[in-house]
């Protein structure tokens, strides 16, 4: 019956690789597109005067390169060592929460300018207040994962 195992749990390992493959390869083209798709957009707006909104659309563009880039990583990491690592998705979520806060900030400028709303400063306000939590959370994760990995493990034997 061990050998039955040991057949299924190949045929799980490969179909794990084929899968780890196929996303690699799908994160990589659509990295390479949001380069391309980005730097003619920053092109263009470079052209054209460059206004605040084309230039966070080029960093939202930037950040999202470097979202999937991390997640490509991960891919790699997970493919080569058929672990999941978590360091890699906290530096996700920590790109993803900047990328948000940039992106608030820079629309709640410009919609302030159209109108003047209560309501619409307190929801921004909230959620940049959240976002800042969401990232000292992530930065505490990062710290404490790094610091429980330079810990030394003490030798059972002696």
């Amino acid at each position: 019956m061990s050998a039955l195992r040991r057949l299924i749990a190949r045929g799980f390992t490969l179909v794990e690789d084929v899968v780890y493959v196929c996303l690699g390869v799908l994160l990589a083209a659509s990295a390479g597109a949001l380069v391309v798709s980005g730097g003619a957009a920053f092109w263009q707006s470079l052209r054209v005067g460059a206004p605040v909104g084309d230039i966070v659309n080029v960093l939202d563009r930037i950040l999202l390169v470097l979202m999937i880039i991390e997640l490509l990583y991960t891919v790699k990491v997970s493919f080569r060592e058929h672990a999941l690592v978590p360091e890699p998705f906290l530096i996700v979520g920590l790109i993803a929460a900047t990328r948000r806060i940039l992106i608030v900030t820079a629309q709640f400028a410009v919609f302030l300018e159209k109108t003047a709303e209560e309501t619409a400063f307190r929801h921004a306000m909230l959620e940049l207040a959240l976002l800042t939590l969401m990232v000292v959370a992530l930065v505490a994760s990062l710290l404490m994962l790094r610091r429980r990995a330079a810990t030394p493990i003490p030798d059972s034997g002696s």
